[in-house]
C-alpha cells in the first residue's frame, strides 16, 4: 500500500479558498501535493466553484488511489488528477518504488458542450422534495474524448436480409465521476450537485 503520510500535514502555503483546502485535504491523498498542481494551474483566478473525488481502487496485490479536483473559475475548467502507479522498465526512479503522478487539464468553457447529472433515487414512491437522491453521476464533455456506439442499420421491410450497414450515435464523455452518498458522504454529493448547478450555469451564459 502506498504511503501517504503527507496526508497528516496541513496545508497551510496555499492560496486556495479554506473550503477547497479542507476537501483535498479529507480526500487524504497526497494532499500537498494535489494542492500545489491546482493551485499552479487555476494562478491568480478567483474559483467559483469546486469538486473534489477520491476513488480507490483494489486488486489482487495492491491498494491504490486515485484523486479528481474540478476547479471552475469565471473563464475556465480545470481539472487536477493524482495517482500512484510503479515506476517503468526504462524510468530513472525505479529504486523509489512506487511513485505519484499528477495532471491537470485547462478547459475553456465556451468549449464544454454538456453537463449531464443522472441521480439514483431509491423508494421512488415515498420521495422527498429537494432530496434528489443518494446517488449522482456527474459526466462533463468538452470534445477530447468520445463514445461511439453503433448497432446494425435496419430498414422498414420485415423480410429484407440486405446489408444495411451500421447506425449509432457519437457521444461526448471526457470525464464521468460517481459520488454516493453512502461511499463518499453526504457532504461531498451535496458539494457534487452544487458544482454541477454551478458548471451548467456558466457554460449556458
Amino acid at each position: 500500500m502506498t504511503d501517504m503520510s503527507s496526508s497528516s500535514k496541513q496545508i497551510t502555503a496555499s492560496a486556495l479558498p479554506t473550503g477547497l483546502l479542507a476537501d483535498i485535504e479529507q480526500a487524504g491523498y497526497f494532499p500537498l501535493l494535489v494542492a500545489d498542481v491546482v493551485a499552479a494551474a487555476v494562478g491568480s483566478e478567483s474559483i467559483t466553484s469546486h469538486l473534489v473525488h477520491a476513488e480507490t481502487t483494489i486488486d489482487a496485490e495492491t491498494v491504490r488511489r486515485h484523486v479528481t479536483v474540478f476547479v471552475l473559475t469565471d473563464s475556465r475548467l480545470i481539472l487536477a488528477h493524482a495517482d500512484d502507479h510503479a515506476p517503468t522498465p526504462d524510468s530513472p526512479v525505479q529504486h523509489l518504488g512506487m511513485v505519484a503522478t499528477a495532471t491537470s487539464e485547462t478547459v475553456p468553457l465556451s468549449c464544454v458542450r454538456g453537463v449531464m447529472l443522472g441521480r439514483v433515487v431509491p423508494d421512488p414512491e415515498r420521495y422527498v422534495e429537494g432530496s434528489f437522491g443518494r446517488e449522482v453521476t456527474l459526466t462533463i464533455s468538452w470534445g477530447a474524448v468520445s463514445r461511439v456506439d453503433l448497432l446494425p442499420a435496419n430498414c422498414a421491410d420485415p423480410n429484407c436480409d440486405a446489408d444495411h450497414g451500421y447506425e449509432g450515435t457519437i457521444t461526448g464523455d471526457d470525464v464521468t465521476v460517481r459520488v454516493s452518498a453512502d461511499a463518499d458522504g453526504d457532504d461531498n454529493l451535496q458539494q457534487a450537485q452544487v458544482f454541477s448547478t454551478a458548471l451548467s450555469a456558466a457554460i449556458g451564459r
